[in-house]
């Protein structure tokens, strides 16, 4: 990717990839369970919508690929008594943060973090 292709890419996730992520923090506080350390701090970077580095959207795209098996557990979707499953996919930024990420990492290649 060349340095003038990366200041057209958008590496802050949109509003409703924010909201998900703070959904998920406010449930993580609530019920005491759902994500890691890491997850937690993805989740404020993306409240906060601040622009990733590329290998951070890498990450990003793993983590979905991964915990995908997470949207099949039970209370999965469910704000009353979610599933630690359904909270981390939630900081991570949800379908829409999977879907997000896919979309910059197809963009952005093997760009090196700037």
């Amino acid at each position: 990717m060349r340095e003038a292709d990366n200041d057209e890419i958008d590496l802050r996730c949109p509003q409703i990839v924010a909201d998900n992520a703070a959904m998920g923090l406010r449930l993580r506080g609530i019920f005491g369970r759902g994500g890691t350390e890491i997850g937690v701090a993805r989740a404020t970077q993306l409240k906060n919508r601040q622009k990733l580095s590329p290998s951070t959207l890498r990450r990003m795209v793993s983590y979905f690929a991964r915990h995908k098996v997470d949207k099949n557990g039970r209370n999965s979707g469910n704000e009353e008594d979610p599933s630690a499953g359904y909270i981390a996919w939630l900081l991570w930024g949800g379908d829409e943060g999977r879907a997000w990420a896919l979309g910059v990492k197809q963009k952005i290649g093997n760009a090196p973090d700037i």
